[in-house]
Formats: structure tokens, C-alpha cells, sequence
């Protein structure tokens, strides 16, 4: 993600912070022939000075899923990583874009808000679960099926980001005609796309190459709008009242301060009205766990 990043002539700086190996990676980096300058921090406990001056702040950090796992199981280990990294935030650049894809994101996120919060630093149009992977697959995916132009195909996938709770809205595909049989496979397919890998890596990881290439799309489609491009809508998971759940993803319109319209998903098929259905207290439930995660018991009983 970093190399694709790099290439990008709206990057001035790219800033690269691991708890270990980013120097040699930024070296790399830096002899590629584009404007962006690189720079690395390495060290547990040293984000803070990998996130002076940044506008827009992305993270992929924490374990990879293994054969098996959901992306809920990761939760232990990354709701910590990502809490911490949360606090750098607050206290370093506060002001910047957050871009979690961090998983699970559907806990991630809400404990990211929380910790802006409790430093008085929170702007909901400022941090975004990246769901763009869902929507990269589905893309290929429809594209695949009715043997279409991948790059003339467009798919919203509203919901959250883990499983059941990934919906894709097949039915308002224009020029799109999808059996049930089709329907019922490409939409476990594009929830269950990650899995997929997981597998066929066999141990060795998780999605990186797609991920990397989702995440790199939304971050130039954020940096576009922050310098002054109009009419770009992403779906991504925010801050929503778009449902019952408090964080949702949905078609949102990127402006010069993130989020500036969140829009609702229209007209569902009986099929995508139950799968939503099944999905909100599953969302709502997730967003809790990260809440706790923060804030402990109390934050139930207020």
C-alpha cells in the first residue's frame, strides 16, 4: 500500500511507522522516482513522532487472520494495538483524516471514536472504516458473472465489514441480471471473499495485494476531495443514522472535511431486506464491544 501510495502526486510526505522494519522498507522507498518524500519511525511506543504534521493517517496494523479465523478473533490482539495508536492520534495530529482498516472494523472504529473522545478530540466526519476491499470484490466479482467491464461496473456494499454483516446491493446494478442461484453465491462470496485467501494462503497471511490496492483507492479518493474535488462518493463505514446501528457503511460523499453527506441505500430486494435485518444487531453488538473495550463495564450502564 505504501509503494502505491508513493506514486501519488497528491502525496508530499509518506510517513511509515511499524514496531519493526520500516526503515529498510522507507529506504526502498524513497528511490522510487516520484515527489512524495519518505520517512520512517520504528519502535513500539514511538507513533507519535511517525504522525507529526500527517493529514491522513491510515491503519493496517495488527495480526493477520489464519485459516479458521473470523475477523472477530483478532479482536484481543488489535483492539489494543489499535487503542494505542488511537491515543498517539489525539495527542499528535488531531485534525487529520483516520482511515481504519484494522480489523475487526466493525470494533476498531468505535474504539478509535471513544479514545478521540476522551481526549475532546473526536470529529465523526473525520474517521472512516475502510470497506472499499468489499467493494473491490464485488466489482470483480459481478464483473466476473455477467461478463462485464470490471472497470465500467459498479457495486454498493453497505453493512459493516466482517461476514454476514457485508451486503452487497445486487439488485441496483444497472443492465445487471442475476438469478437467486447467482444472487445467493455472489453475495456469500463477497462476504466471504477474505476467506478465500486465508485459505489459499494456507497459514501464510491474510489479504495484503487487494487490501493494499482498496485501501490505496480510498485514501487518493479522501486526498481528492481534502484538496478540492466535488462529487466523489466512496462507500466507507462512519459515524450513521442511516440504521439503528451507531456505525454503518453506506455511499458517503467526500468533501474538504471528510465527510460531508452520508447517504442512505434505497430500495432493497426482499433477499437484501432480511440479510440487513440479521445484520443491525450484529452491528450494534460490535460497535458495543469496542465501547467496552474502552471504556469497561461503565459504558454499558450509561
Amino acid at each position: 500500500m505504501s509503494l502505491l501510495i508513493k506514486q501519488s502526486p497528491l502525496v508530499n510526505e509518506l510517513s511509515l511507522y511499524d514496531v519493526v522494519n520500516t526503515p529498510g522498507v522507507a529506504a526502498d522507498l524513497s528511490h522510487c522516482s516520484t515527489p512524495a518524500t519518505v520517512r520512517s519511525t520504528v519502535g513500539m511506543g514511538n507513533a507519535a513522532e511517525a504522525l507529526e504534521g500527517m493529514d491522513v493517517v491510515v491503519i493496517p496494523a495488527g495480526v493477520p487472520r489464519k485459516p479458521g479465523m473470523t475477523r472477530d478473533d483478532l479482536f484481543n490482539t488489535n483492539a489494543s494495538i489499535v487503542q494505542s495508536l488511537a491515543e498517539a492520534c489525539a495527542t499528535t495530529c488531531p485534525n487529520a483524516c483516520f482511515l481504519i482498516i484494522a480489523n475487526p472494523v466493525n470494533s476498531t472504529v468505535p474504539i478509535f471514536a471513544e479514545t478521540l473522545k476522551k481526549h475532546g478530540v473526536y470529529d465523526k466526519n473525520k474517521l472512516f472504516g475502510v470497506t472499499t476491499l468489499d467493494v473491490v470484490r464485488a466489482k470483480t466479482f459481478v464483473a466476473e458473472n455477467q461478463g462485464g467491464d470490471v472497470l465500467n461496473t459498479d457495486v454498493d456494499v453497505i453493512g459493516g465489514h466482517a461476514g454476514t454483516t457485508i451486503l452487497p446491493l445486487l439488485s441496483q446494478i444497472e443492465g445487471a441480471s442475476f438469478s437467486q442461484d447467482d444472487i445467493d453465491k455472489l453475495t456469500h462470496r463477497i462476504m466471504f471473499g477474505g476467506d478465500e485467501v486465508v485459505q489459499a494462503k494456507d497459514g501464510a497471511g491474510s489479504a495484503t495485494l487487494s487490501m493494499a490496492y482498496a485501501g490505496a483507492h480510498f485514501t487518493f479518493k479522501v486526498l481528492e476531495a481534502l484538496n478540492g474535488a466535488t462529487g466523489i462518493t466512496e462507500c466507507a463505514f462512519v459515524e450513521s443514522d442511516v440504521t439503528d446501528a451507531p456505525y454503518f457503511s453506506s455511499p458517503v460523499t467526500l468533501g474538504k472535511n471528510g465527510v460531508e453527506t452520508i447517504h442512505g441505500y434505497g430500495t432493497l430486494s426482499p433477499f437484501e431486506q432480511d440479510v440487513l435485518d440479521k445484520a443491525v444487531p450484529d452491528l450494534i453488538a460490535q460497535a458495543e464491544k469496542g465501547v467496552k473495550f474502552v471504556h469497561g463495564d461503565e459504558a454499558m450502564a450509561a
